[in-house]
């Protein structure tokens, strides 16, 4: 029986890759894309010589083709942290619409099951907590933040569009808060700006009052999560990550704890206005329609995480 074959877009990327090794590791064959903006092929270096394992640069919200049989397409191809919001907006609203566009007419010419990685962003600056699915969002469309947020409302909105239209099996995941090895230095989100400085002896720099929450999940956890929603016949959106709530505060403590660092905590404003002050996933539907909740504790997540950023820094342990 042939292998089945997967199209991973953003494949070089941090979760791309990781989705990539998963899948690899459960018989598919493997067509990573990524234009390389903000994944790395450091991250897929190690697949080079695997035979199942293929690459293509190219940029999603480009139209393309991909050749031969595809049964499932994944499309995680995105700017995905506040420092690329700034820097590309404009390639962050291509990568959502365009990009989200060309990926499912993939699907639907191949007849493949098409699974779209959102993101907790949807649900901006929220009202309500924790978030449910049936959360209608809080977003200010022309913020800074605006450009990612609505690239992926409108990425949802289009994946429901090709279900009800030409009948393709889509899928809608939302991402919160993630974190593991093959994150990048400079991503800008917290778990990196953390544990650059602590693991350098510099001051954390907590913005705001500190008093904003997050909940951070563990990469093997978050592709299980997607993997889990790809081979069911859901359709979503359902929401992924950890619901173990911590503000900046505690967490840049226990940072601190983790790396044995000196660092001390400093405070400064917050970059954006529409920083979300509350994000918690209410994971009740991942739970009961694909059996899954995370399973590694931050102390886990987190050492694995450090040794990674050690290499990656050159500081020994």
């Amino acid at each position: 029986m042939p292998s089945k074959r997967a199209l991973v877009a953003g494949g070089a990327g941090f979760l791309g890759s990781h989705l990539c090794d998963r899948l690899l590791a459960e018989g598919y064959d493997v067509l990573a894309i990524d234009n390389l903006v903000t994944g790395e092929m450091a991250n897929i270096a190690h697949l080079k010589d695997e035979a199942r394992f293929s690459y293509l640069q190219q940029d999603i919200s480009q139209a393309f083709e991909a050749d031969g049989p595809i049964d499932i397409v994944f499309n995680l191809a995105s700017p995905a942290s506040p420092v690329d919001y700034l820097e590309r907006p404009i390639e962050t609203l291509l990568a959502g619409s365009a990009g989200a566009h060309n990926t499912l007419e993939i699907a639907r010419d191949k007849n493949a099951r098409y699974l779209l990685a959102s993101t907790s962003e949807v649900y901006g600056d929220p009202t309500v907590h924790p978030q449910t699915e049936d959360y209608w969002g809080n977003v200010n469309p022309i913020g800074t933040r605006s450009c990612y947020d609505e690239a992926k409302r409108y990425a949802e909105a289009a994946t429901f569009a090709f279900m009800r239209k030409w009948g393709v099996r889509t899928a809608v995941v939302r991402i919160f808060n993630t974190y593991g090895p093959r994150m990048r230095i400079n991503d800008g989100r917290v778990v990196p700006a953390f544990l650059s400085q602590a693991l350098r002896g510099e001051p954390l720099t907590v913005f705001g009052s500190g008093q904003q929450t997050r909940s951070f999940c563990y990469v093997s956890d978050l592709v299980d999560a997607i993997f889990r929603m790809a081979v069911s016949s859901e359709s979503g959106p359902i929401n992924i990550g950890n619901p173990t709530e911590r503000t900046m505060v505690e967490f840049a403590e226990e940072i601190i704890r983790a790396t044995g660092s000196p660092s001390r905590i400093t405070f400064a404003d917050l970059p954006t206005p529409d920083d979300p002050k509350q994000r918690r996933p209410d994971i009740t539907r991942a739970r009961e329609r694909l059996g899954w909740e995370p399973r590694v504790s931050l102390a886990e997540g987190l050492a694995e995480t450090i040794q990674y950023f050690r290499q990656k820094l050159g500081i020994a342990a």
